[in-house]
């Protein structure tokens, strides 16, 4: 597959999706069914939260792997939570060129959360992909949100001159504190958009919890919440999309990447 190609830089789908332990609305646990609906959305970078490796409550499959590869892509996994051979967290999914940045625990008061960090190489130009899944507690969250834009992660100086997507799911509304706290050095891509649209609960949304951030020359070009019978069953979550252009290096070629989402 090509990625597209303007005079500034290269298009890419991203997404995020909560996926609930692929546990769906219908009580039913189905990573396939998460695979269909992230083929169907067609995104070159995934960002999942609340994915289940080994966990008895899950028949112990590994989600992730399963997942990645229904996509036929490469999978970077952190366990915010690993108890024996239990493990549950956040993962980065892509068939472009990535490697493993940082995978760490962020402040918890309640149950362990964390962040993943991938770089993503677009054409010669290295995209910085942190995903993460923040905290129920207001305090915490902006403990965890302080901690992602410190030095150990954004303002890192591999992160400081670079393009980034921040993404995830970030239990916090645009009108809280640690959003707006986020907003004031990166982008919200959903705010083209004409009304932004809420991810939770999938069935009724009420809340926009889930979000894409950008920044440091990626430029948001169009956003959609995916709504139909099948999101609105595989997880209480759905999936944000976001269409964004990426600046690349001139001196690269064409940026055609081999990817293609096959799912039965």
């Amino acid at each position: 597959m090509n990625l597209p190609r303007s005079n500034s830089g290269l298009s890419l789908r991203v997404l995020t999706y909560n996926v609930h332990s692929c546990r769906g609305t219908d009580g039913k646990v189905d990573p396939a069914r998460i695979a269909r609906v992230i083929a169907h959305c067609d995104p070159d970078i995934i960002a999942l939260q609340e994915v289940d490796v080994g966990r008895a409550r899950t028949q112990g499959i590994d989600q992730a792997h399963v997942i990645a590869s229904q996509l036929r892509m490469e999978v970077h996994f952190h366990p915010a939570l690993h108890l024996a051979e239990e493990k549950y967290g956040d993962a980065i999914l892509t068939a472009l060129p990535s490697r493993l940045i940082r995978a760490g625990p962020l402040p918890s008061l309640g149950e362990p959360r964390g962040a993943i960090w991938v770089s993503v190489d677009i054409a010669g130009t290295q995209l910085q992909v942190i995903n993460t899944h923040l905290g129920l507690r207001r305090r915490e969250r902006m403990q965890q949100v302080v901690t992602l834009l410190g030095p150990s992660w954004l303002a890192s100086p591999m992160c400081q001159n670079a393009p980034f997507v921040l993404l995830g799911d970030f239990n916090a509304r645009p009108s809280s504190v640690a959003y707006r706290t986020i907003a004031r050095q990166a982008m919200d891509a959903q705010l083209g958009a004409k009304p932004p649209r809420a991810t939770f609960p999938s069935r009724y949304p009420l809340f926009r919890l889930d979000h894409i951030f950008v920044g440091n020359g990626v430029v948001p070009i169009e956003t959609q919440v995916w709504s139909d019978v099948l999101t609105r069953t595989a997880s209480d979550h759905l999936p944000l999309v976001a269409r964004v252009e990426v600046p690349v290096l001139p001196s690269h070629g064409s940026g055609a990447v081999s990817r293609q989402a096959v799912v039965p």
